[in-house]
């Protein structure tokens, strides 16, 4: 790995929200191509972050700091990713269902979702079934992940299925669910594809059911 990705994937690391775009920059303008600078230096910053989360070694306040890194520099490559042709990883709609405000572990999943190479479309918090199924309507995703922190409203997970089977729209998409209350078991229970417990398993689920 070149110097200047070691930078990058170091201040991934650390969180160095001020320097990010100035490493990026630099990185292009030295001749790599935005692909290098996801694939050879972010994404190996965000892998040492989920490791060290799944390991009980980070935190969510340290994971938010360097998802929010790469999102500074993601925002300079995508355009550069668009022009080269890059395909992406796939589409993922989410949200945090209705009856549901909470939205910090949606966003970091989102965060990683598109630092892993997913077209990412987030609907916000406390979003009702039928707006679920008009995004999958008009985005056309490859997976739509819901999330939910309270057992009151886990309920609507299994609604927001049930709306798109009605909408003849559920063979068209892989649903991963993730929040505190919910469990693999639920995740079977209510005919979801997959369950993820925390952000770097939702990423590894992602990859799974995008293949």
């Amino acid at each position: 790995m070149s110097n200047i990705l070691t930078q990058i994937s170091n201040a991934v690391v650390e969180g160095q929200i001020n320097d990010i775009s100035s490493l990026t920059i630099t990185a292009l303008n030295s001749g790599l191509t935005a692909k290098d600078v996801l694939d050879k230096g972010l994404l190996p910053g965000m892998e040492i972050i989920g490791i060290g989360f799944k390991r009980g070694d980070r935190f969510i306040p340290e994971v938010l700091i360097s998802a929010t890194t790469m999102q500074i520099a993601l925002d300079i490559l995508k355009p550069l990713l668009a022009i080269a042709g890059e395909k992406m990883a796939g589409k993922v709609i989410i949200g945090t269902v209705k009856g549901d405000v909470h939205d910090i572990g949606k966003k970091l999943v989102g965060m990683m979702l598109e630092g892993a190479g997913f077209e990412v479309i987030d609907l916000g918090k406390d979003v009702p079934m039928d707006k679920f199924v008009d995004a999958v309507k008009k985005e056309k995703p490859d997976l739509v992940a819901m999330s939910a922190l309270l057992t009151t409203t886990m309920v609507s997970m299994s609604q927001t299925i049930a709306a798109l089977k009605d909408a003849g729209l559920r063979e068209t998409v892989k649903i991963m669910i993730g929040g505190a209350p919910v469990t693999a078991d639920y995740a079977k229970q209510i005919g979801a594809d997959g369950y993820a417990a925390n952000a770097p398993e939702a990423v590894e689920l992602a990859m799974k059911l995008a293949d």
